[in-house]
């Protein structure tokens, strides 16, 4: 590992930056010099918000936190990792559900680049079950979701209400 700052990359769609995320980056913050949050579109999904719509988000939310960057990902994400200087890419898991796919991506991105470490997290318990899919379908069916996200994406999911 070469000595110098530590910078790790946060990749995600973040479509509704959850708490779940925050409590990542927060951590993250602490773990490394600079963190950044690559804001990615995930072909499996549709995404309510744009990329810069969500890096706007993901930068406001995290204003209080100086080791902390969004940026709009493109690209293999350890391509990126490395392009940014990143020698460890940060993953969460919230179930046995995610350690699959997150363990085989993770053995491909070693593939492709042994110098960038895959590091797991595990959310705070309270965030467990957190997803930006059942924060969505919870405001799409009209219950109330700010116990589960910071009050701008709110704010920015009625926004879209009222423009769609």
């Amino acid at each position: 590992m070469p000595s110098g700052p530590r910078i790790a990359l946060y990749p995600g769609s973040f479509d509704g930056l959850t708490y779940g995320h925050l409590d990542l980056i927060q951590r993250g913050c602490k773990l490394f010099d600079q963190l950044i949050i690559g804001v990615a579109n995930n072909s499996r999904k549709t995404a309510w918000f744009t990329r810069e719509e969500r890096v706007a988000l993901v930068r406001e939310c995290t204003v209080d936190l100086p080791n902390v960057q969004a940026e709009v990902l493109d690209g293999l994400t350890v391509d990126v990792a490395a392009k940014l200087g990143a020698q460890f890419i940060v993953r969460g898991l919230r179930a046995v559900s995610d350690f699959e796919f997150e363990f085989q991506m993770s053995i491909m991105n070693r593939r492709l680049n042994p110098s960038v470490e895959t590091i797991f997290l595990a959310p705070a318990t309270e965030y467990v079950f957190l997803s930006s899919s059942m924060v969505k379908e919870v405001w799409s069916l009209g219950g109330d979701v700010s116990p589960f996200v910071p009050p701008s994406v709110v704010r920015a999911f009625e926004a879209r209400k009222a423009t769609s």
